[in-house]
């Protein structure tokens, strides 16, 4: 056991956690979530994220990271129409989906098959407008907004995993001092409560659908590439399905889908964390614990950002998706061949557009896949 074990796991814990629980509580505003809900919501994943990532590191002998899927909460936000009991059956289709494709191989093949640029199209569109959301801020209250921006793009030169909980410390630090915030709420600690489903073919397709292939698409491939990559060769389907099973538990709490990590696996994979590869998975009950102490308080942390500058909230959220939006353009148009699928893809996700009932998400898909298909007989 070496301290770089915990320190990295801790460090991956609170990175994930503080860089973007503001889309979480964003994702919680769209569909109408009350505060207990979302304290609710965040401590059901919180809980979820800490057994799945102690069972699996444990059982694997690998450090399998979980973590709450930010581009699926990012559609969720960017979602117009639905309640909170649409989401809860919205996640709960999801969490059966992703329990079938680790049952059958086959399903994650399918997925797999997604042509990364349509995938890719289809998260940027949907990440988007949280950026644009981050820049339109800044007339809001620019005296508050414009140092935080600038001391974003300064710390990230350092420490690009530190540089949005920098801004949400220092800018919830900024509001206080200046009278922003009127005062702290009492600490509490977290309970869990039940909100019934309410399915429907329009949840389905316009919020379950577009959550499990964006959650497999960006989130678990991306996973299993991070562990691969530091060496390790995980079997999919068990590892998928655990979290599928996980998220199923927790969605009646109005709880997301969790699925693998990529960013925060990174920091727990690396030689830094232990010379020997066999000794890092050590970093999954320390990181479980953090995600432990974080569903205990995680009232406590909704409340705090409730009395937050929603302008605040906003800049942080749109910070805290930038490398996504940056990472999914930059793979969305790689392809000189796809870029028109791509960009339809992109613009229509992006557009909000709502027809039958059924989000731009998945219109989107629908409309790249289509442009993809029509050019494959230019190139007969």
């Amino acid at each position: 056991m070496r301290l770089s074990i915990p320190i990295s796991a801790f460090v991956a814990a609170i990175v994930g956690f503080g860089g973007t629980l503001a889309v979480v509580i964003a994702a919680a505003t769209a569909v109408g979530a009350t505060q207990v809900e979302t304290a609710s919501w965040v401590t059901a994943i919180c809980l979820a994220m800490a057994i799945e990532s102690l069972w699996l590191s444990c059982r694997t002998k690998m450090p399998v990271i979980t973590a709450w899927s930010t581009p699926g909460l990012a559609l969720i936000a960017a979602s117009t129409g639905f309640s909170i009991h649409d989401a809860v059956a919205a996640f709960i289709v999801t969490a059966i989906l992703l329990i079938a494709t680790g049952l059958f191989r086959p399903l994650t093949q399918l997925i797999s098959r997604i042509p990364p640029s349509v995938a890719s199209g289809m998260l940027a569109g949907i990440v988007v407008t949280f950026a644009l959301n981050a820049v339109k801020t800044i007339p809001v209250d620019p005296w508050l907004i414009l140092p935080l921006i600038a001391a974003f793009f300064v710390i990230r030169l350092f420490n690009p995993a530190l540089s949005v909980l920098a801004v949400l410390i220092g800018g919830g630090l900024a509001a206080f001092l200046t009278g922003r915030v009127g005062g702290l709420p009492t600490p509490e600690l977290s309970t869990l409560t039940f909100v019934a489903p309410e399915f429907s073919a329009r949840a389905i397709i316009g919020l379950a659908l577009p959550l499990y292939l964006v959650t497999m698409a960006s989130q678990n491939l991306s996973g299993l590439a991070v562990l691969r990559a530091a060496g390790y060769d995980p079997e999919p389907g068990p590892l998928i399905g655990v979290t599928g099973l996980f998220s199923l538990l927790s969605a009646p709490f109005a709880g997301s889908t969790t699925n693998l990590a990529a960013i925060s696996a990174a920091i727990c994979t690396g030689p830094d964390v232990h010379p020997d590869p066999a000794e890092r998975w050590k970093t999954g009950p320390f990181y479980a614990l953090a995600y432990l102490v974080f569903a205990i308080f995680g009232a406590s942390l909704v409340a705090i950002f409730a009395v937050l500058p929603v302008s605040l909230i906003v800049l942080v959220a749109g910070l805290a998706l930038m490398a996504s939006l940056a990472n999914a353009l930059s793979i969305a148009l790689k392809e000189e061949g796809e870029r028109m699928a791509a960009t339809v893809t992109f613009v229509v996700t992006a557009s909000g557009l709502t027809l039958f009932g059924v989000g731009a998400a998945f219109w989107g898909l629908v409309g790249g896949l289509v442009v993809l298909f029509l050019d494959s007989f230019k190139k007969r």
